[in-house]
């Protein structure tokens, strides 16, 4: 005869060790989810916008005065002596950028708010650096003034879009930080 008892007490040992243990692992399902953004930009005709701010990047001070230019054409360079003025760290750097529409073959006069801008420490403290010399990325390139320039708009849609770099002058010595400023550029659609 068999013994119940001990055949009781394994199969209770047994599932005593499933409950403890726990049950064999399944695959395990679930989801996940994220959002992103989507943007665009409607613009009418005789219109015009900012596509990319002009960013001149990091700058070391240096003890004597010199400049940093960004191109239309997003090239960042600086002058000035070349161990005591300004000092370029590897970073991102860009021309300004603008689109516009108008129709194929129309003249634009295009023309800058002021010469020059005064570029302000974000909290003081420090002179300013001043923002001049802006050159506009047309073919040829040209420098951009209050004086209105004129060009005519080649595209057969009437859609255009420019480039702007400029000239950065800063101090020897001048003080650290973020320094940051707007500037005015007019368009009239003849």
């Amino acid at each position: 005869m068999r013994n119940w008892g001990k055949v009781f007490s394994r199969w209770a040992i047994l599932y005593l060790m499933t409950v403890i243990m726990g049950s064999p692992a399944f695959a395990q399902t679930g989801s996940a989810q994220t959002s992103a953004n989507a943007e665009a930009v409607i613009v009418t005709p005789l219109s015009f916008i900012k596509d990319e701010d002009l960013d001149f990047g990091t700058i070391l001070t240096g003890t004597t005065n010199g400049t940093v230019v960004v191109s239309p054409f997003n090239i960042r360079s600086r002058t000035g002596n070349a161990t005591t003025g300004p000092q370029l760290v590897p970073s991102a750097s860009q021309a300004a950028r603008f689109a516009g529409r108008g129709t194929q073959n129309q003249l634009v006069q295009i023309s800058m708010g002021a010469n020059s801008y005064s570029v302000p420490r974000v909290g003081g403290g420090a002179p300013a650096l001043t923002l001049d010399t802006f050159i506009i990325g047309s073919t040829p390139t040209a420098q951009l003034t209050t004086n209105p320039r004129v060009f005519r708009i080649s595209s057969a849609s009437g859609v255009f879009n420019f480039p702007v770099g400029a000239t950065l002058r800063i101090a020897g010595n001048q003080r650290p930080g973020t320094y940051v400023t707007q500037f005015l550029i007019t368009l009239n659609y003849q």
